[in-house]
């Protein structure tokens, strides 16, 4: 059936207008963005599809060109404009994380990471450095690979610590297997790392981990 067979509160669009975007499926926010479905399928069953082959709606955003274009219904001006949605998306974060004090805008700095590492397939360490007032400086990503003492070098984040005249920072780092949960070497290197910065007075505020779920060390009590 077409979806506009559909009853006009069932529809993608109609139900973001009325109820906003927030109560919609990610199959129904990806209709929307298709427009279109294809012969024998609606918008949202091709959706509901290409999430399904392709894993999920980060793995479909995350995709290649090439990947991308590989889905039935998708091709490369499709691909352009997902890429720009992405885009618009991660600047928007990135602009509202830089607004004020991050100890008062947590949920900003957390959807702003999630955005940024979620798609990596491997570890990527990062490093949110701040002035005195608690307010962005910079976000890099610093190291990537396994998580361990071996692989974050202290010298490097304090090299970079002063590079930026940084009086705080948050770490973050995802977890490809998509569990948030700190492992051992996570809280060490974060123990080695806080040791290190506390000698140039620079307080390090958490660190996050970034899974199908965000795991705050501040929260957790292991700062």
């Amino acid at each position: 059936m077409a979806i506009t067979d559909w009853a006009i509160e069932d529809r993608p669009r109609e139900k973001l207008l009325q109820r906003g975007a927030e109560v919609l499926s990610d199959a129904e926010l990806l209709a929307i963005f298709l427009r279109t479905g294809i012969k024998g399928k609606s918008a949202v069953d091709l959706a509901k599809d290409l999430l399904k082959d392709s894993g999920g709606l980060n793995a479909l955003l995350g995709a290649s060109e090439e990947r991308f274009c590989q889905h039935k219904g998708l091709g490369q001006a499709k691909f352009v404009q997902m890429k720009a949605v992405v885009e618009m998306s991660r600047r928007y974060l990135d602009e509202k994380m830089r607004h004020g004090d991050v100890l008062t805008n947590a949920s900003a700095v957390e959807d702003y990471l999630k955005m940024q590492l979620r798609h990596y397939p491997y570890e990527v360490f990062c490093c949110i450095f701040l002035d005195t007032k608690h307010r962005v400086i910079e976000f890099e990503e610093l190291f990537q690979g396994t998580i361990d003492s071996a692989s974050v070098h202290p010298r490097e984040v304090i090299r970079r610590v002063i590079h930026h005249n940084a009086a705080a920072v948050i770490f973050s780092h995802n977890h490809p297997s998509g569990v948030a949960e700190p492992s051992q070497a996570d809280q060490r290197i974060t123990e080695t790392l806080k040791q290190a910065l506390s000698f140039l007075d620079v307080r390090v505020l958490d660190h996050f981990i970034i899974g199908d779920e965000v795991v705050s060390f501040a929260q957790r009590g292991l700062m």
